[in-house]
């Protein structure tokens, strides 16, 4: 089989940096454990405390605070189930917008969840927060409020400053999973009230299997997986030198390669020519602050599974959403959450693009959703 010849599905997964392949590389060549201290196990926890260093300064954190995980959903896990259980909290808000890793992991805790809604351009409703820790207010609760610094489906940048301002200083908890903003937005978790943060390596074009959960001194008694004194005692099990160390390349290099300014006037010329298509495209989250690396659209009467196909059968790869939720294709809860109609939903496709992103993979799929959008009316006009 094939592979795909151009990759539009950042969000889901950004390709490999070629120093992070090789960082990756080197280090898996070393023998040892981590934690021994011989000098084999020494020279493999250097590697992982440069990495921590640099997935720190990314994110705006001290290193101290920055505790490797096997994925950003484990790190999410860990934040909102060991932190309910750790912190003693009473009840759990989260956006209806959120990734599907925290919907569940909220759901795991067996304590009561808020699900705050979101306008029509996906952006979450500040004043259902405010409505909610108000009521927490009055019975004594304590929240941990879990909330997206962008939604992984629509781009959309949510109104972190305002929720903080809500949450912070209580005795409520704030989680920020900023898994898409990580190396595309500026972070500056130290200096932020938030009390723990998600981020994961292969959003940043660093390896799959590795995230970090950033957690603030006094939240520093969560504890997901429990073992041995790893990462400080905060998560056990034997660190992946390799995949932490390629993590750690990553996040030193992915700001400079992505090129924000570069990557949002592909997307620009993207959407420039989607509408010169489909006069009556919908962009999803258009009139609200996004990320500038992703458009989210449907075209009235156009199948998203259909659309697809077709753009994959031409080697454009492109999603209808989060991969995570994906095997299905279908309804978004993120697009239902804003109130879209289910016909137009359904329709939904989301085109990612990255740091080796061109002005030639736009064209190819403009090219390519022309045929699919000629097919689809050629179909239309035969059944009328």
């Amino acid at each position: 089989m094939t592979r795909p010849a151009i990759y539009l599905d950042h969000n889901a997964s950004a390709p490999l940096l070629p120093e992070a392949r090789d960082a990756l590389v080197a280090a898996l060549a070393l023998a040892g454990n981590p934690s021994s201290p011989h000098g084999h196990g020494r020279a493999l926890m250097r590697l992982i405390e440069a990495a921590r260093g640099k997935v720190a300064a990314l994110a705006g954190a001290e290193r101290s605070q920055v505790a490797f995980t096997g994925s950003a959903t484990e790190a999410i896990a860990q934040a909102i189930i060991g932190g309910v259980k750790a912190l003693k909290l009473d009840a759990v808000v989260i956006g209806a917008g959120e990734h599907a890793a925290v919907g569940k992991s909220a759901e795991m805790t067996a304590l009561p969840v808020t699900r705050v809604g979101l306008d029509a351009d996906g952006v979450m409703r500040v004043e259902e927060v405010a409505a909610r820790l108000r009521e927490a207010e009055r019975s004594g609760e304590s929240v941990l409020v879990a909330v997206q610094a962008v939604n992984n489906e629509t781009g959309v940048v949510q109104p972190l400053h305002d929720i903080a301002n809500l949450v912070g200083p209580t005795r409520h908890v704030l989680f920020i999973d900023a898994v898409q903003a990580f190396g595309k937005l500026p972070l500056e978790f130290a200096a932020s009230p938030a009390d723990m943060m998600a981020v994961s390596a292969h959003k940043i074009a660093g390896p799959v299997g590795v995230g970090a959960l950033l957690v603030k001194s006094h939240a520093d008694s969560v504890r997901l997986i429990q073992g041995g004194g790893h990462e400080q005692g905060r998560r056990a099990g034997t660190q992946s030198a390799a995949l932490i160390s390629a993590f750690g390349v990553a996040a030193d290099l992915f700001p400079g390669r992505f090129q924000g300014a570069k990557v949002a006037a592909l997307i620009d010329a993207m959407e420039a020519g989607l509408r010169r298509l489909a006069p009556d495209l919908v962009i999803f989250g258009e009139s609200a602050g996004r990320v500038g690396n992703v458009v989210n659209f449907a075209v009235p009467g156009l199948n998203n599974a259909v659309a697809m196909v077709g753009l994959d059968l031409m080697g454009l790869s492109v999603s209808s959403g989060s991969a995570c939720s994906s095997g299905k294709v279908g309804r978004s809860h993120v697009l239902a959450a804003m109130g879209v109609t289910p016909g137009l939903s359904e329709g939904a496709l989301r085109v990612s693009l990255g740091w080796n992103s061109t002005p030639d993979d736009v064209d190819a799929f403009l090219k390519g959703f022309e045929l699919v959008l000629d097919r689809q009316r050629g179909r239309q006009g035969q059944a009328a």
